[in-house]
């Protein structure tokens, strides 16, 4: 029970996700609800297990979801959310180093400072995940002193701006897969697995290539990939891959300066594809390639 008679309910995880969408989706679904509370994490002592503006979404009723930590202080959040609602106010807790709760301890030796705004307003949020799911990158502006969330236009990365921390989204990555092989098919389950927006073949004239979209080429012929290579390299999708060894990219490298593409475009495309190479099967593959995309994604939107 708090301060002022309101029984406090024991934090429950109502869904293990760390998506921007789901977990501002839940938030806004629990304000229609009745009441809820975004928790940002806005400071970093050390290291940590999170970046800088990711998310836990908290119900009146302590039920929450996503992530602030590795998994260490998230019901303690929540704890300190369901009380913020009830109590009605905004408030800053801090975690591991530095902190007063030295019964929570951090595993990576570091300190965190989770900003608990109590929700007032779905609307913010609610355009936040529009934006996104229209594949377009936002922000979210929270203002500790007026206790207010504003979409605000996106920059490089989450922090404080000023007396201000703008947590900055962007959209899922899509993997936009051209092949229709053991290779492909190999690919696209993992990317499912991990959460991907997967576009295969037969869907990618019609799929938007926008700089969230990683372009996957597992053709075993050259002139198979050709169209989509180009369209590729026209595109400001942030990773180009080819399937194919050191000899054949010299043959597709020459085909397409005859093409009329310059340097700096084909220099795009890493081949022999993958993070590690060589790979003699399906499996050994589709996880070379997740990896690299997946560092080539980090690289682009640290």
């Amino acid at each position: 029970m708090d301060q002022i008679g309101n029984v406090i309910q024991a934090p429950v995880r109502s869904a293990l996700t760390d998506d921007p969408v789901e977990i501002l989706t839940f938030a806004a679904d629990a304000f229609d609800k009745g009441g809820a509370a975004l928790a940002t994490l806005v400071e970093i002592r050390g290291g940590a297990a999170r970046a800088l503006g990711s998310h836990v979404a908290i119900s009146r009723d302590g039920r929450y979801c996503g992530y602030v930590s590795g998994g260490c202080v998230e019901a303690a959040v929540a704890s300190e959310a369901v009380a913020a609602i009830a109590e009605g106010r905004d408030r800053l807790v801090s975690y591991g180093d530095g902190s007063p709760f030295f019964d929570i301890v951090l595993p990576c030796g570091g300190g965190i400072t989770v900003a608990i705004h109590v929700l007032l307003d779905g609307r913010a949020i609610r355009a936040t995940i529009d934006s996104l799911c229209q594949r377009r990158s936002a922000a979210l502006r929270y203002s500790p002193t007026l206790h207010r969330l504003a979409v605000v236009a996106a920059l490089e990365g989450s922090a404080w701006h000023d007396e201000e921390f703008i947590s900055v989204y962007r959209p899922r990555t899509r993997l936009l897969i051209s092949g229709r092989n053991l290779e492909a098919r190999a690919v696209a389950a993992v990317a499912q697995a991990s959460g991907y927006d997967v576009v295969l073949d037969d869907q990618s004239v019609k799929c938007a290539i926008d700089d969230a979209t990683a372009v996957v080429i597992l053709h075993h012929d050259l002139d198979a990939e050709d169209k989509v290579l180009e369209r590729a390299l026209a595109s400001p999708a942030f990773y180009v891959g080819a399937l194919g060894s050191t000899r054949t990219h010299r043959r597709r490298k020459e085909r397409l300066r005859q093409h009329g593409w310059a340097n700096s475009d084909i220099n795009r495309i890493k081949a022999p594809i993958g993070f590690f190479s060589p790979t003699r099967d399906a499996s050994s593959l589709a996880l070379s390639v997740l990896a690299d995309v997946a560092a080539a994604r980090l690289a682009a939107h640290p």
